[in-house]
């Protein structure tokens, strides 16, 4: 079996590497030529190239504006039989519009969302959440094993994008209320590894306490991860959804705020965890860590 794999940033790349470690056959496309090579995967000249020599393709895209574009391009040379798996964070209509036009052509599209950041790319542990027709999910429960410990079907085309925009809107509320927490505690001198230990034995406890301010802290930001832009990218996505199912979000707007204020602060293009240094930075700069210790 070959596997395509459309889109070779921070996931994709992760993702294109744990396919070639397991001994797959890995053809790749991104904008950026070089990924491909440096993902250990043979490089295709074109989408259509890639649609002909994949069995399986996959895409880990930033958007659905993106998906759809390249949809577009690959459509006319995808062959009956194919599985389409979209790994990307989507708006759940896009998705299930892509769906019912690729199953006309018997291409399967199954979207998946994925969870567990860059860490656990790398690893082989992310975590899926996969919608569409169960016979094309199992058809490539193989492929998916090289990179993911977890997949859980959620139902018909589009469910398992739902499924992934609630759980980014959780993973953002706790980053940004965390960070927030975090700013005060330093601004009142507490000291703020104690302070964790004492979050992560109470109600408080959440996974940005657990596995991202123990590391901020010390001054690694995990660098490679979600960047603000895609974080509020993913907070309005869930904000359309809510509105669309008729679910009143008290929590949207000011969790998407936190993200574009750190866009507006200038840190849209780096990793979403540091909302923390943008929410210091209206604090009179404060940060959180001791920046003779800041990892470079």
């Amino acid at each position: 079996m070959t596997v395509g794999v459309v889109g070779l940033g921070n996931m994709g790349g992760r993702i294109a590497r744990r396919l070639v470690a397991g001994g797959e056959d890995v053809v790749g496309f991104d904008l950026d030529a070089a990924r491909a090579a440096d993902a250990g995967a043979t490089a295709a000249e074109s989408l259509a190239a890639l649609a002909g020599a994949a069995d399986v393709v996959l895409l880990s895209l930033p958007d659905s504006r993106a998906i759809e574009a390249v949809v577009d391009e690959l459509e006319a040379h995808l062959r009956a039989g194919q599985v389409v798996v979209d790994l990307s964070t989507a708006a759940p209509a896009s998705t299930v519009a892509i769906h019912e036009r690729l199953a006309a052509r018997g291409v399967a599209y199954v979207d998946a969302g994925i969870s567990g950041g860059a860490a656990a790319a790398e690893a082989g542990t992310l975590t899926l959440m996969a919608g569409g027709e169960p016979e094309a999910l199992d058809a490539v429960r193989r492929v998916l094993a090289h990179f993911a410990a977890t997949v859980h079907h959620m139902g018909a085309s589009g469910s398992g994008h739902v499924a992934k925009l609630l759980n980014n809107f959780l993973n953002a509320i706790s980053l940004a209320a965390t960070a927030e927490v975090m700013v005060a505690g330093r601004r009142a001198g507490l000291d703020l590894r104690q302070l964790l230990e004492v979050l992560n034995t109470s109600s408080g406890v959440n996974f940005a306490t657990l596995n991202r301010f123990p590391r901020i802290v010390e001054g690694d930001y995990l660098e490679g991860g979600l960047t603000s832009d895609l974080m509020a990218k993913d907070v309005m996505l869930y904000l359309e959804l809510v509105r669309e199912l008729g679910v009143t979000s008290l929590n949207g707007p000011p969790c998407l705020a936190a993200f574009h204020l750190a866009a507006a602060l200038g840190y849209g293009d780096q990793i979403s965890n540091r909302v923390v240094d943008a929410l210091g930075d209206i604090a009179g700069g404060v940060r959180i860590h001791d920046q003779n210790r800041e990892a470079t």
